[in-house]
């Protein structure tokens, strides 16, 4: 089976491309819901609707209420719903449907982060057929979550999907390893690095692609980067799985001098 009918790629459509009765609804980075004929603008509350039935894809209007609406009573939660779901109504795309007391994400309506999670998962998961073609690192390394949206159940997702990304781009790191594309191995290695510069796996996954192109020295040099950051940060050393993949009788001293590699570690999200 082709990567693009697991993924749904074929849906992802610029706004003028979509074709008629669709819509995208995008959640990494700012919030953009898009027509046939571009943006459309919907408020602050039809926004937290959207993006909650974007993740949850189904819900119970009270459960629906009591989560966008949680320091009211629950009468005027449900009166906040149903007005919310009236203004949707007038936009130019039904985006949301019922059935009874649930509430759904219309069927034309896509997701980013609907084809971001089925490639995370078909990529890491057992089921992957080596035949299959890799996804491309722009839908693994896509933006964060709806940043500046503090609310817990955005926060939890946001963790969530942070995760998967990272094993995600690990095992796009070693797949290409594996197939000899090495620059596409690193390119992903080092964007895990970039998004987490303390986890060491992705660190692993780097010196594992300039191991496999022999590069001793780049391994070398990005180790003890690596080494010098988590004591800086940590006061710990690698793994000793990790110290294990350099080879023993490699110069470090020598190679060392000619040249260094620093990571910058960026100060925790005040909103999770």
């Amino acid at each position: 089976m082709a990567w693009n009918e697991l993924t749904a790629e074929p849906r992802r459509h610029d706004a003028t491309e979509l074709p008629p009765g669709l819509a995208r609804l995008r959640l990494f980075g700012a919030f953009r819901l898009e027509g046939t004929e571009g943006g459309i603008a919907v408020t602050a509350n039809e926004q937290r609707l959207l993006a909650y039935l974007g993740l949850h894809q189904r819900a119970p209007r009270s459960v629906v209420a009591g989560t966008l609406w949680p320091d009211v009573s629950e009468e005027h939660a449900q009166g906040s719903l149903r007005t919310t779901l009236w203004r949707l109504r007038r936009v130019r795309y039904p985006a949301v449907g019922s059935d009874g007391d649930t509430l759904y994400l219309a069927d034309g309506v896509s997701v980013d982060v609907d084809d971001f999670t089925r490639a995370a998962l078909r990529l890491t998961g057992s089921a992957h057929d080596p035949g299959d073609a890799l996804p491309p690192l722009g839908l693994l390394a896509r933006g964060e979550l709806l940043p500046g949206w503090d609310e817990e159940w955005i926060c939890s997702e946001r963790e969530r999907l942070r995760q998967l990304r990272l094993h995600a781009l690990e095992s796009l790191s070693a797949r290409h390893v594996r197939s000899g594309c090495y620059a596409l191995a690193l390119e992903a290695a080092l964007t895990c690095v970039a998004i987490e510069p303390l986890r060491e796996s992705a660190h692993c996954a780097v010196v594992t692609v300039h191991l496999a192109e022999s590069n001793v020295v780049e391994a070398i040099r990005h180790y003890e980067a690596f080494r010098r950051l988590l004591r800086a940060e940590l006061d710990i050393e690698p793994s000793a799985r990790f110290a294990g993949m350099i080879p023993e009788t490699a110069p470090r001293s020598l190679l060392l001098r000619r040249g260094r590699t620093r990571f910058v570690v960026r100060p925790p999200s005040s909103r999770g």
